[in-house]
């Protein structure tokens, strides 16, 4: 299966789930312990001492209370605060601090990330490091790693094992992901549901929104087939993600061999389902299917005119390549994932339920629809996105690309 931008959703950590950290790492003034490690930790050796926490962004004093010796006080909010501590015994000042990460390690702790996810979130990481200049340790599957050793050299890519031989040695620690349920606010600053991929981790890091395309270095660039070609990749990992319209894929091949392009069907898996419902490669295509490595992929994608796919990882992968996309999605709003002026939705029917801030998504159901329960009506979304809809847009691209060849 070709693993999808909104993938982590299915994953859906719940924030119950992360593993907490030790006493605080760091020393203070007369026995203050203190990091940054799950929100602001401090622990104080003596009773009815005053914790004061301030976030210097905002103005706002967070906490402010007596406290317990020995007690580990713990900000309510886990994501990016710039804080300043504060501990005082009576009016006394015992101890001040200032959060500043500067050439300090930082920690990022996650479920594993799938392809999209990690595309999308690896420049945003990197822009936090640099606003930072702080020594940003992070996990990453090795089946990844190759995709950003070389573009990041300044972020230390580790295996989880090694970042966990390290826990007690980081000024702080950010737990990040698409956390459910998608309305808790204690350790996401917004609901997913309402920002894109990159924006609602900018928003947990406290960097600046905007668009960014990650640094992926294909490893191989010669051409690995002479002839002109496309990629396509139709599985994902919910039928409501699927192009559902049982002409779409066939028509569109069929379409893109009349212009003279060979179609390789670059998916994970040939065939993909459940027992209600099963996907296969669609007839016409060549089959580049299987577990292949994705600089791979990124080679093939990187001579190919153009990509049609759907909303997930593989999408992405061509956008970070710097391949022409057309995305077909329905189940998630165009503002969801990269910008790209070859997004097929059609507003005609349902739409957008993965933005919808009253439905959750629900991993465990390969036939999740929250609004039609009639398996008649279910995915209409992307059923009446007609295949006559996508060549429309297809063709644009086709005429985008000769009039840029032609300027220059």
């Amino acid at each position: 299966m070709s693993e999808t931008a909104s993938q982590s959703t299915q994953r859906g950590r719940n924030e119950t789930e992360f593993a907490r950290p030790g006493p605080p790492a760091l020393s203070g003034a007369e026995g203050v312990r203190f990091d940054f490690n799950y929100g602001c930790r401090v622990q104080v050796p003596v009773d009815g001492w005053r914790v004061r926490m301030i976030d210097l962004d905002t103005f706002n004093v967070v906490l402010d209370e007596a406290v317990e010796a020995n007690s580990i006080v713990t900000s309510r909010r886990k994501y990016f605060v710039r804080f300043l501590l504060e501990v005082f015994d009576g009016q006394r000042l015992v101890f001040s601090h200032t959060f500043n990460a500067a050439n300090k390690k930082v920690a990022l702790r996650m479920a594993p990330l799938a392809l999209g996810d990690s595309i999308a979130w690896m420049p945003v990481i990197d822009a936090f490091r640099e606003q930072h200049n702080c020594e940003l340790h992070m996990p990453l599957g090795p089946h990844l790693q190759p995709l950003f050793l070389e573009g990041y050299p300044r972020l230390h890519i580790e295996t989880e094992e090694e970042l966990n031989s390290q826990a007690d040695t980081f000024y702080a620690t950010y737990y990040i992901g698409l956390l459910k349920p998608f309305s808790e606010r204690d350790h996401q600053p917004t609901d997913p549901r309402v920002s894109n991929m990159q924006d609602m981790i900018a928003y947990l890091l406290g960097v600046p929104c905007e668009e960014r395309r990650p640094n992926v270095v294909i490893a191989d660039k010669s051409r690995p087939i002479k002839e002109r070609y496309v990629c396509i990749a139709t599985q994902s990992t919910a039928q409501c993600k699927y192009w559902n319209n049982p002409r779409g894929w066939p028509t569109l091949i069929a379409h893109l061999k009349t212009l003279g392009y060979r179609v390789l069907c670059i998916d994970k898996e040939q065939s993909y389902g459940n027992a209600e419902y099963m996907n296969t490669m669609p007839e016409g295509a060549e089959d580049f299917t299987g577990n292949r490595p994705l600089q791979e992929r990124l080679s093939l994608l990187n001579h190919a005119d153009f990509f049609i796919g759907l909303g997930s990882g593989l999408s992405w992968l061509a956008w970070a390549a710097g391949t022409p996309v057309v995305m077909i999605s329905g189940f998630s709003h165009p503002s969801t994932e990269f910008r790209t002026p070859y997004r097929v939705i059609n507003f005609h029917g349902c739409n957008s339920c993965f933005n919808d801030t009253t439905a959750e998504f629900e991993a465990t159901d390969f036939a999740w629809c929250p609004r039609r329960a009639d398996k008649a009506q279910r995915f209409q979304c992307t059923s009446i996105i007609t295949p006559e809809f996508v060549m429309r847009v297809v063709d644009k691209l086709i005429a985008d690309k000769k009039l840029l060849a032609q300027a220059f």
